[in-house]
This record gives structure tokens, C-alpha cells and sequence, in this order.
């Protein structure tokens, strides 16, 4: 087997203008020129990218342009691109297609799965094989076996085998909470020495079915968070015997991201705003992104709306942007409460539901009004639930009409 070495990256989300920035859309731009310098530097045989190599199947011109740009760059000194679809850049429908096929007709990449047998390979040096995303595990369970027999796989012995693709394997250590794993792991051949994925935006490393299961992660961060991991690319060394040497190599253009979370129960709106305002000027850096996210219980008498997010997001003079996440709960009424009025055999349903009311509109309104909107809320109950509209239109234009 001859020694080679090659280029694994993924999820590089080209054209995502997060936030509606654009120098955020320059940002991942920014990135895939970095990891092309450094391809070029390393001179790898070939380069992997293991799908979403674009943030969505049609990006814009300004996007195409600089990627084709880069790409021209890997084609100048014969560095061929494999590439597999991701759930971002895969077709949506045969009308609007990929642009991954006339980029693989202009020869700036190989497109795995639209090519015969969805492999590319050097005899007596490596074989890849590469599947499509199929967006949902219901799909891939479905599509993935016939896709497979379609065009087997054939690893083989004398070469160093790499199976790649774009999906969440279902393996326990592998997948984030909120992640759908859209793969089982019977589905994925074996045979191989090496899989290729991309889809998780964590870097991973384990052993599966005899070779190495390997995420990169994403280039950039997609979401908020993701701050915390190491942004890179994989740089794989095989030697003649077949052994493989990974080196993952750090990329220093990523935007900087701030997290400032911060737990808020009990605080009113405008002491949470304060609070907030003072965390963001504190942590204000030049270029970042700051992200404050508010978590905890709110009094009974605040909601998340008496917040003021404006004055949050306008805290920083340095940050590119601040971007607020709120996750504060809004308290209900006591349960406490709510049983004391509703357990009682003395008053009638309509009595009961006067004091559920008045419980809540005393919160935010004098008693005259809280008893007005409470007695309008009680009156409002019976034509609602006969769908009687006259009705409630006359007792809505009542309420509103005294003032």
C-alpha cells in the first residue's frame, strides 16, 4: 500500500448569514479560505468534505464565487474535493437540485454520490465510497439499504478504505440531547478503515465496526451553543502499513463568541434588565458576538415583555453584536391558589372563576380595573364555547368602548 494523506473537514455552512449579518456570511467565507491556505500547506492527496458544505442548496452569487474561487486554488495543485451532501446543501426537489452537481460538472469537486458506484479511489492506495443525506431517519432507514445495493460498496484489503457521509450515528456517547441520530448503526456497512462524518458539530473520535468514526465539527459556530468548541479541520497520515495518524488542526479565523449565563428568579423586569446591561458592558470585546441568556423564574407579577430587550442588545461598544436569549418561566397563579378557589362546594362555577381572575388581573391592574376585566373575562366564557361571535363582539366592544 503506497503512503498518502488527506483532508477531512465538514459542515462549513458557506453563505449562512447569521443574525442577518452579512459579516457573519463573510465570516464562514472567511473560514474556508484559512482551511484551503492550510490544505495547500499540508499538500494532502485528496480533500473530504463530509457534507453542509454550503448552509443551503442555492446559495448566492457572492457566496458561489469566492467558494469557486478557493476551489479553483485546490484544482491548481491537483488536490481533488470529495464531497457528500449534507441536510443543508442536500436537493430538496429534483426542479431545484443541488449545487453541488454543476460544480461537480465544472470539475472544482467529486461529488460521491452522483458518480457510478458513489466512489473515487487509487489503486493500491485508498478507496472512498460516499452515501447522500437523507434528511430524516424515517428516509434513511428507508432510502439509505436501497441506495447501498444499488451501488455496493466494495472495500478492499490491498487499499485504506473510507466510508463518507452526513448523519448522527445512534451511538449513546455520540449524540447531543436534541439531535435526532438518523442512522443506526446496522445500516452502515463495514469494511472500512476509516468513516468520514459530518452533521455533529463536536469533534469526535471513536472506534466503530472495526476502523475509526471521526467527526470534525463545524468550521464556524452555527449556533450559540457551540462557543465552546474547538474549530479545526482533520489532517489523516496513513502509512504504508495502513496505520492512520490524525492530527486535528485548530483554524484561528472563527468569529469569538460569548456566553453569559446568568440565572434571574425572583429579580423584577428592571432589575433583570440592569443586571443584564452590567454583565454585557463588563464582557464587552471587540468583534465578538456576545450572548446574554436569562434564565430562572419570574415573580408572578413580571413578564418576560417588561424586560427591556433593546437597551440589552445596545449595552456593548465593542461587540459586533449582542444577542439576547431569554428563558425565563412566567409564574403562574400559586397552586395553592388555584385550589383554594376551585376546591370549594359553596360558590358556583361562575363565582370561582370571578376569583381566578381577579387573582390574576390583581397582579397588574388597580382593583377597579382588575374587577371590570375579571367580571368581562367571567361574562365572555358562555358565548365563547357557543361560538356565539355577536355576542362576544358586543362584550369586547363594552369593555374597551367605556374608556
Amino acid at each position: 500500500m503506497k503512503a498518502f494523506s488527506f483532508v477531512h473537514t465538514a459542515d462549513l455552512h458557506l453563505g449562512y448569514s447569521q443574525y442577518g449579518l452579512e459579516a457573519r456570511r463573510e465570516d464562514f467565507d472567511r473560514v474556508f479560505q484559512e482551511l484551503v491556505d492550510s490544505t495547500l500547506e499540508l499538500k494532502p492527496t485528496f480533500m473530504i468534505i463530509a457534507g453542509d458544505f454550503f448552509h443551503s442548496a442555492r446559495p448566492s452569487n457572492v457566496t458561489l464565487e469566492n467558494a469557486i474561487r478557493n476551489l479553483i486554488r485546490l484544482r491548481e495543485e491537483n488536490i481533488p474535493v470529495l464531497v457528500v451532501d449534507g441536510s443543508h446543501d442536500s436537493a430538496p426537489n429534483t426542479i431545484t437540485n443541488t449545487i453541488l452537481n454543476p460544480l461537480d460538472s465544472a470539475g472544482l469537486i467529486y461529488y460521491l454520490p452522483r458518480h457510478k458506484d458513489a466512489c473515487w479511489g487509487k489503486p493500491g492506495c485508498c478507496y472512498v465510497y460516499g452515501v447522500p443525506n437523507f434528511r430524516t431517519r424515517r428516509k434513511t432507514e428507508e432510502m439509505l439499504k436501497a441506495f447501498i445495493a444499488e451501488n455496493k460498496p466494495r472495500p478492499s484489503p490491498e487499499t485504506f478504505n473510507i466510508f463518507s457521509f452526513h448523519m448522527a450515528i445512534d451511538l449513546p456517547e455520540l449524540n447531543p440531547p436534541y439531535m435526532e441520530a438518523e442512522a443506526p448503526p446496522e445500516l452502515i456497512p463495514e469494511g472500512f478503515n476509516y468513516y468520514a462524518g459530518g452533521h455533529i458539530h463536536k469533534r469526535y473520535e471513536g472506534k466503530f465496526k472495526g476502523g475509526l468514526l471521526v467527526y470534525p465539527g463545524s468550521t464556524e459556530t452555527v449556533n450559540y451553543d457551540e462557543a465552546g468548541n474547538e474549530k479545526g479541520f482533520y489532517h489523516v497520515e496513513v502509512d504504508a502499513s495502513g496505520d492512520a495518524n490524525l492530527q486535528f488542526i485548530k483554524l484561528k479565523s472563527p468569529r469569538e463568541f460569548i456566553v453569559l449565563e446568568q440565572n434571574f428568579t425572583g429579580y423584577t423586569a428592571s432589575k433583570i434588565t440592569e443586571l443584564a446591561v452590567r454583565l454585557v458592558k463588563e464582557k464587552d470585546k471587540e468583534g465578538a458576538i456576545l450572548v446574554p441568556v436569562l434564565k430562572g423564574t419570574l415573580p408572578a407579577e413580571v413578564s418576560r415583555g417588561d424586560i427591556d430587550i433593546a437597551q440589552i442588545r445596545g449595552a456593548a461598544e465593542k461587540a459586533l453584536l449582542v444577542h439576547p436569549v431569554i428563558f425565563l418561566r412566567e409564574s403562574g397563579i400559586p397552586e395553592t391558589v388555584v385550589r383554594s378557589i376551585f376546591e370549594s362546594e359553596f360558590k358556583d362555577l361562575k363565582t370561582k372563576s370571578f376569583e381566578y381572575f381577579m387573582e390574576i388581573f390583581s397582579q397588574r391592574y388597580s382593583k377597579q380595573e382588575a374587577e371590570k376585566i375579571a367580571h368581562a373575562a367571567v361574562n365572555l366564557i358562555e358565548p365563547l364555547v357557543k361560538k356565539d361571535d355577536r355576542r362576544v363582539r358586543q362584550l369586547l366592544e363594552g369593555l374597551f368602548g367605556e374608556d
